[in-house]
């Protein structure tokens, strides 16, 4: 029968008599009473089996090959089961290859992975094993990443995307238990930065209407209305609306919701997201009048609300190039992330006026997000403020 007494470093000992009826132990480390007992219990049934030269029961050998690396060593040790054979460690090319080709993302996530995974190969070396890589390895790999790119060095931000995604390929190295729980050697880098006040601009409704009459067709005028009117992601969330996703205003309607109007929105960037694929947003006041021109000059039998949006050859639609043309034309200077600061507008008032719980319903994000990425302070909020 095993013994189980307490060390002074309060570390746990299970004492027994093997089959040869020498004594042996097996240090359990810092752990709970119950546990201790519990792994007694499986090493007594252990011991028990290799007197009686039997093998242990199906749950105790689950049970062993469930054991941590550390654990199962100090049991092997003891003369309880066998090692395990030394498996050859799993190497960084082979792993980032197979990681990318069996993930499910979209085109754009994968060709992202594809682009971090060769850049680890390409510092790292393909045959460099994976538990061989340390968090020192990890800081020289990101200092390595901030000056090495096309001219020279890379923003913080794209650092940030390039360690997140090679904490993810360790994560999933974890899991697959490649690495050891907790070893992931980025998993102390700084993966996320601050968004770039200095590139964010708020739209002013003036600014908003010398654009649209600037603009050359009622399309144009509505890509740039469900944007800066619709908060609208451009153009992904553009090419999958459809004309039978608008419901127009209907007085009769006993529901409020279809008296004011409303359009469906799908949501690609954010469909991988639990309930995230879609959002109702309303058809504000400003926003109508454009929808209503767009469908009465829209050719019979289409579909599409925006047509333009639509991808081209397997890649979406680059409506920015034109539409930093058209604010050109209506004497402005084109600003930074162009669509994104219209959509960004948008939110802003939409934060103003309407609870916080409405403005991520309709805008498609969550309250932190928005702060941090979408919020802005105007020059009208100074004025209010002033009385």
């Amino acid at each position: 029968m095993a013994s189980v007494s307490v060390l002074p470093s309060k570390a746990t000992r299970v004492r027994f008599v093997g089959p040869d009826r020498t004594r042996r132990s097996v240090i359990l480390g810092k752990i709970s009473k119950r546990s201790a007992t519990d792994l007694a219990g499986l090493i007594d049934r252990l011991n028990a089996a290799n007197i009686a030269g039997t093998v242990p029961s199906d749950e105790d050998a689950r049970r062993v090959a469930a054991l941590p690396e550390v654990m199962h060593g100090r049991f092997a040790a003891a003369g309880l089961i066998a090692p395990r054979r030394a498996a050859k460690p799993a190497t960084l090319g082979p792993f980032v290859a197979d990681y990318v080709d069996r993930h499910p993302g979209k085109h754009l996530t994968v060709y992202h992975l594809r682009n971090t995974g060769g850049l680890l190969v390409e510092y790292f070396g393909a045959e460099r094993p994976l538990r061989s890589i340390t968090r020192g390895d990890a800081d020289r790999f990101a200092a390595w990443l901030a000056t090495s790119g096309r001219n020279g060095n890379r923003k913080p931000a794209t650092v940030g995307r390039y360690l997140g995604r090679a904490k993810q390929f360790f994560h999933a190295a974890e899991r697959d238990e490649l690495i050891d729980a907790g070893r992931n050697p980025f998993k102390d880098q700084k993966t996320a930065t601050k968004a770039d006040k200095s590139r964010q601009r708020f739209i002013t409704p003036e600014e908003a209407r010398r654009v649209l009459a600037a603009c050359p067709d009622a399309e144009w005028r509505l890509i740039f209305a469900l944007a800066r009117y619709g908060g609208l992601r451009v153009p992904s969330e553009l090419a999958p609306l459809t004309w039978d996703d608008i419901h127009w205003p209907d007085p009769s309607a006993a529901d409020p919701k279809d008296q004011a109007g409303w359009m469906f929105v799908r949501s690609p960037k954010t469909e991988h997201h639990e309930d995230k694929e879609s959002r109702v947003v309303p058809l504000f006041g400003d926003l109508l009048p454009y929808l209503e021109e767009a469908y009465h000059v829209a050719r019979p039998g289409t579909v599409a609300v925006v047509p333009r949006a639509a991808p081209r050859n397997g890649r979406k639609a680059n409506l920015g190039t034109q539409m930093n043309r058209i604010i050109e034309r209506a004497g402005l200077v084109p600003w930074p992330k162009t669509f994104t600061n219209l959509r960004a507008s948008r939110a802003t008032e939409i934060a103003r006026d309407f609870p916080a719980h409405l403005e991520s319903e309709w805008i498609g994000h969550d309250a932190k997000t928005a702060r941090e990425h979408y919020l802005q302070v105007t020059g009208a909020d100074f004025a209010t403020a002033a009385g």
